[in-house]
């Protein structure tokens, strides 16, 4: 893919369960738009519920995905911003109150309400991931979203605080510059996607999204355009690729290939008339088995899912505060069937979230997939942080030039490995 060597490019890397995802991203700072001109995807093998399990698995699968988004983007990647998920990844909502110094809302005041709210007890072996402040309240007028320069004595703020496993951060961290890479950052990744998959008016009126990846499925709560509630359920795509290896007596690669193609999580979508080929176990022939049978496997594993998001939202408090409804997102969520199982279980119109509002370099076809939400949503990310920092230059190197034949060939296999 063609860059203009003047603009500075970012780097995402999804480390997800099932697969490590590298994505290069170029900013148009006078456009402030963003073009993904570089995609690299390998197998996890390393990483079990979000977490690291295997440390030179992770880095092998990273260093893969790397490369091939450095033979695609043409340049080399020197850093990266980094998602992060799992069952250690806490969420609490905090307030606190301070009396302004002047009369007038500064930055100081601002920063002493957020850090106020933030100092309450935390676990040693937690470390805080992100402060996101959801409004602020300055003497009796709420409901304020930027304070500074406001007339007031009294300045209340309420934040949402996500606090992760300070070992898993540092695990992950070492997969990373063990493949001498710098860290950008490291983003919540059910808060990546929501970059990619939401819009203003869903986040203003009250929105779910759930994000199902391979390990996990991360919650994010989003109300009068603030994340309200994070959560993570440790139950997604493998589980269902699990009890599909089961209960048909395949193997794991097989249960997975079968679940992207043929399951359905309401069996009365099916046409009772239809089969498909299940590979037997170590020499065993392939059967043929009625469609049906593969959706009554899958769909007690999504209503085991979609009940725990739902026992989650009425713990959170904000179940009745949804206007917008449900987005869902991740690999695991384009099954067939699982927006009407969701709407049924939800009450609450429920859509697939689909990567949005970027240029995807050509690759509209492959990108436009709920798997990619993270990676991409990691670079929309980004982009606000270059464009708020007014960089200009990239901390990625261009590569040695290479021919255009070269470059085709390499697009066209890495589609063709990958899809």
């Amino acid at each position: 893919m063609a860059h203009n060597a003047q603009a500075p490019m970012i780097v995402a890397i999804d480390v997800g369960t099932s697969k490590v995802v590298c994505m290069v991203g170029q900013v148009n700072v006078a456009e402030q738009s963003l073009e993904i001109i570089g995609v690299g995807s390998r197998p996890s093998r390393g990483m079990r519920k979000g977490v690291v399990v295997n440390i030179d698995e992770t880095m092998g699968a990273i260093k893969a995905a790397v490369g091939e988004a450095e033979l695609m983007a043409d340049c080399s990647i020197h850093s990266a911003y980094i998602g992060i998920a799992g069952s250690h990844i806490g969420g609490r909502n905090a307030s606190a109150v301070v009396a302004t110094r002047d009369g007038e809302v500064s930055q100081n005041d601002i920063e002493r309400v957020v850090d106020a709210a933030k100092s309450g007890s935390n676990p040693v072996d937690q470390r805080i991931l992100h402060v996101l402040p959801q409004e602020f309240l300055v003497d009796n007028q709420g409901d304020v979203r930027n304070p500074l320069g406001m007339a007031g004595v009294r300045l209340e703020g309420h934040i949402h605080m996500v606090t992760c496993s300070a070992n898993a951060a540092q695990n992950l961290e070492k997969c990373v510059h063990g493949c001498d890479l710098d860290i950008d950052d490291l983003i919540l990744e059910q808060l990546a996607s929501s970059y990619a998959v939401l819009t203003e008016d869903e986040k203003e009126l009250g929105v779910c999204l759930i994000d199902i990846g391979g390990g996990t499925t991360d919650i994010a709560v989003f109300v009068n355009g603030a994340i309200r509630h994070t959560a993570v359920i440790p139950i997604a795509g493998d589980q269902v690729t699990n009890d599909i290896a089961m209960a048909l007596r395949t193997p794991t690669p097989a249960a997975d290939d079968i679940k992207t193609r043929y399951a359905c999580v309401v069996p009365q979508l099916v046409d009772p008339e239809q089969t498909i080929s299940v590979p037997g176990m170590g020499d065993r022939p392939a059967r043929t088995m009625a469609r049906q049978t593969l959706a009554a496997v899958v769909e007690p594993r999504y209503e085991e899912l979609f009940s725990l998001v739902q026992a989650e939202l009425d713990r959170s408090g904000y179940a009745d505060h949804l206007a917008a409804g449900v987005v869902m997102t991740g690999g695991s969520a384009r099954i067939e069937g699982s927006v009407q199982l969701a709407e049924s279980i939800f009450h609450l119109p429920v859509r697939i979230g689909m990567p949005q509002s970027l240029k995807l370099g050509g690759m509209e076809e492959y990108l436009q997939n709920p798997i990619y939400a993270t990676g991409i949503g990691l670079l929309m990310y980004g982009k606000q942080r270059v464009l708020a920092s007014g960089v200009t230059k990239s901390r990625q190197r261009p590569a040695a030039t290479q021919g255009f034949g070269d470059m085709v060939g390499k697009v066209k296999s890495w589609f063709a490995t990958n899809f």
